[in-house]
This record gives structure tokens, C-alpha cells and sequence, in this order.
């Protein structure tokens, strides 16, 4: 028994330990916007990426970052990537205008991380398609320098709204397989399902308002096979049976708006040459990872 608890507070320790201490630890920024710990790049590169990167920050404000490293050590990139822009707080502190490209390159893993005060323009569909048309090509052909060059210069695009948001290789949906298609119908039918079944047993006005409102989403089935009668389906059924709920004297359901703090509904808020360093910006994870 002795033995047990024990081997029990050892184990215990040992995690604690592990968690502390084991953690793949995270480099000082010394002034660099360039890491480059796998020495993949060429120091014309290097220079090349200082120098602009300077340059844009002098223009913008916002704060880029290059962190290139052999391996995660076991760590999601997501997670490590998080700590290392916090760490380096690249932004400016009232801006939050900071962006950190992180590359893996054992784990062939690579993420952008955006700070809060940029993830309105270089969103994560931007950040995913950058990985993958411009990246994700180059690195695997082994160019590590035409990749991150060609990273940089989309990521700098997309914050000033020019980078063009049209997959190369063609968009998701048509990327996906056939198996793929008939699932994303599936689930897409289960849940305008959900929603036609609360439209149909809502009393007044609203049942016909939520009848309106599906209406474009199942004409999204078009694409399948049989979409169109899944939509003419719907454009007649729903009506037919909105009767038969009524003549049935079913209970329906009474929409009410809310208002003095009680009631629920939608609602949104708002908020209103050199040596480099962090600028005292923040991260909440927004922007995207992938691999090559």
C-alpha cells in the first residue's frame, strides 16, 4: 500500500515536473524580425525580410514576425505559436496589430497567427489560402526562401485589401470528395431541418418569416443530385404541412422580442532601423495552420 501511493505521488510529480520544465522553450526576440533556427534561409533572404519588414512597420505600424524552427517537440503548433506571440507581443498595444508566421519544419507544419486588431482583414480564410497557394507549393519543392517571401508579401496584401482571396487549386467544395459532398448535404438537411420543423409549429407571422428565410439555404442542394426536388420539395411541402399543424389544433410557439434585460435573441457588441521590439500587443488565436 506504502508502495503504491508511492509510485502514485511520483507519477504525479513526474507530470508536474514534465509540464513545467519539458515545455519547448521559446526564443528572445533580440531586436529580429527574422528567427531563422533551422538556418534554412539564405542571409540575402534574411536581410531581404529585415530590411521590409522595417520598412512596412515604419509605414503601418503593424508588427510582422518570422519564427522558423527545426521541430515542435511534440507541441501543437496552435499552442506554441500562441505562446511565442505573446511572449514577443508584436503590435502596437492599443492597435493589436501584430502577425507571427511560424514554421515547423521536421513536423512540415506552418501557421500565421494574427493579433485582435487585424483579424478583420487577413481573416483565417486568407491565412489558409496564403498557407496553401503560396507556401505550401514552394516548400515542398524544398524553396524555403521563394515560400516565405511569397508568404510575407500576400500576408502585407491582405491587411491593405489587395491579395485576392481565389484558390489556386480550386475552392473547398469542389476540392472535396464525393464522399465528403454527401456528408456536408447531409448534415446542412438535418439542420434547415431543425429550423423548418420551429418555423412550422411558431404561431403568427413568424412561421412564414423563417419559410422565407430557409428558402435560399435549400436552394443550396442544387448543386447535389435530386437538389432540385429537395428545393421544390420544400417551396411546396412546407406550406401543406403548415396547414395540417394548424387544423390539427397543435400547440405553437409565440415568438417574443426581448427587452429590459429579459428575452432572448441576436445580439452584438463591440469595441469601439532600429532595433525591433514587441509593441505590447495581443493574440487571441485567430489566423490558420496547415502543412506541406
Amino acid at each position: 500500500m506504502k508502495f503504491s501511493k508511492f509510485l502514485s505521488a511520483f507519477t504525479l510529480l513526474s507530470l508536474v515536473f514534465y509540464s513545467t520544465f519539458a515545455q519547448k522553450p521559446i526564443p528572445e526576440l533580440w531586436g529580429q524580425r527574422v528567427h531563422d533556427e533551422a538556418l534554412v534561409l539564405k542571409q540575402a533572404t534574411i536581410d531581404q525580410l529585415e530590411k521590409g519588414l522595417e520598412q512596412y512597420e515604419d509605414s503601418t505600424s503593424n508588427q510582422i514576425a518570422i519564427l522558423i524552427i527545426q521541430s515542435l517537440d511534440g507541441q501543437f503548433i496552435e499552442e506554441y505559436s500562441l505562446k511565442v506571440a505573446e511572449k514577443w507581443k508584436l503590435g502596437v498595444k492599443a492597435k493589436d496589430n501584430g502577425v507571427l508566421l511560424l514554421i515547423a519544419i521536421d513536423d512540415h507544419k506552418m501557421r500565421i497567427e494574427v493579433g485582435h486588431g487585424l483579424e478583420g482583414v487577413l481573416t483565417d480564410a486568407l491565412c489558409n489560402r496564403i498557407i496553401r497557394n503560396e507556401m505550401a507549393p514552394e516548400f515542398r519543392r524544398g524553396d524555403y526562401d521563394a515560400g516565405i517571401l511569397a508568404a510575407i508579401h500576400s500576408i502585407v496584401q491582405a491587411i491593405g485589401g489587395e491579395y485576392s482571396s481565389t484558390d489556386k487549386e480550386g475552392n473547398d467544395f469542389d476540392n472535396m470528395s464525393t464522399g465528403g459532398k454527401i456528408a456536408l448535404a447531409a448534415g446542412l438537411f438535418v439542420f434547415l431541418g431543425i429550423f423548418a420543423g420551429i418555423g412550422l409549429f411558431s404561431k403568427g407571422y413568424m412561421t412564414w418569416v423563417l419559410y422565407a428565410f430557409m428558402m435560399p439555404f435549400y436552394a443550396v442542394f442544387m448543386g447535389f443530385m435530386f437538389g432540385w426536388w429537395i428545393f421544390l420539395g420544400y417551396v411546396i411541402l412546407y406550406p401543406l404541412l403548415r396547414f395540417w399543424v394548424v387544423k390539427s389544433g397543435r400547440k405553437l410557439m409565440e415568438w417574443q422580442s426581448g427587452g429590459g434585460g429579459s428575452g432572448s435573441g441576436w445580439s452584438s457588441s463591440g469595441s469601439s532601423g532600429s532595433s525591433f521590439s514587441g509593441g505590447g500587443g495581443s493574440f487571441g488565436g485567430g489566423g490558420s495552420s496547415g502543412g506541406w
